[in-house]
């Protein structure tokens, strides 16, 4: 397999046949894959974005089949526009091929990918492949709006403003736990327990609920990639107040509790302090929430209030019985 050949592939797996052609979004695709470089000419605000999955710190493959990893690498760079408030426009893809991963390896890759590009309407315009000591995926995602105005920072909360977050947590963590040690789902049952792996090795990017809080008016807004409690952090930090986080408030995924309970570890940290949920934090006037609500209903997920903006610094925990924690996030620069 040559670098060039296997190029080809990839590009008829993941790129859209139209070199020419306006998106939904209002984005010109002047040139595609095959030159040296993607030429696109929006319009509006662009919002740009870099992820990447390597192999023994986010992914092991004896656990997780190739195209998972194609999905989930796509997906989790396109959580940071739905954080955004971005509509998705365009990806390029970095590979990184060991000597053990074969053609039909990377094409499977390639074609998981190409499902959660088709799914969002991402067109795929070029990348790189190179030669690496263990399978590297990043990927450069380019969402739009019409005017900057329109995004989400994670600087703009204020003191009585409601925290919020969307879907379930936890179920990220809880599904590593099963496809570490496959026992654990006796716990729960394999219906639940698959639902729990695939929540660990598909996430599902918020798109439309990120473009619906925005459009509500949130104040501030991330996705959950790091952790609630680390996430929850960065918009503390960024805006300068304080998070309080009530734990009795969190919508945790079906098996969540049962799993932890099974590993003998804290079912709130799994929610918490884990991450890879990939579902969006938000802070909201509070004469915005039930609008926001309804809106991300609408898209076929739900918003739960799960704590207040205070002033202050940092972030806390709080357990039912008023006691306080300091939260836990997950560090890409620690073993």
């Amino acid at each position: 397999m040559g670098e060039f050949d296997l190029i080809a592939r990839l590009v008829e797996t993941v790129a859209d046949a139209r070199s020419d052609r306006t998106t939904e979004w209002g984005a010109r695709i002047v040139v595609a894959s095959g030159d040296d470089a993607a030429v696109t000419v929006p319009k509006g605000a662009t919002a740009i974005s870099v992820d990447s999955l390597v192999e023994g710190i986010h992914f092991r493959r004896r656990t997780a089949p190739l195209g998972s990893v194609g999905r989930k690498a796509l997906a989790a760079a396109l959580s940071d526009l739905a954080a955004m408030g971005a509509a998705p426009g365009e990806a390029y893809v970095q590979l990184g091929v060991p000597d053990d991963l074969d053609e039909a390896g990377c094409l499977e890759l390639g074609e998981g990918l190409a499902q959660v590009a088709a799914e969002h309407g991402v067109a795929v315009l070029g990348g790189d492949v190179t030669r690496t000591p263990a399978l590297w995926v990043a990927i450069t995602v380019v969402g739009h709006a019409g005017s900057a105005d329109e995004l989400v920072r994670r600087a703009g909360a204020s003191p009585g403003d409601v925290l919020a977050v969307t879907g379930e947590l936890g179920g990220a963590a809880a599904g590593l736990l099963v496809l570490d040690h496959p026992e654990l789902a006796d716990a729960v049952g394999e219906q639940v327990a698959d639902a729990l792996r695939r929540r660990q090795l598909e996430p599902r990017p918020r798109l439309r609920a990120g473009r619906a809080l925005a459009a509500a008016g949130a104040s501030t807004m991330i996705d959950i990639s790091d952790g609630l409690g680390g996430d929850a952090g960065h918009v503390a930090a960024a805006s300068r107040v304080r998070l309080v986080i009530e734990l009795d408030r969190l919508p945790l995924q079906a098996g969540v509790r049962e799993v932890a309970a099974a590993a003998g570890v804290d079912a709130d940290d799994l929610a918490t302090g884990r991450g890879e949920d990939y579902e969006l934090l938000v802070t909201l006037p509070p004469d915005r929430a039930a609008a926001a609500s309804a809106e991300v209903a609408a898209t076929g997920s739900a918003l739960t209030l799960i704590g207040a903006v205070e002033p202050g610094e940092g972030v806390v925990l709080r357990a039912p019985d008023g006691s306080e924690r300091p939260p836990a996030g997950f560090d890409q620069l620690r073993p």
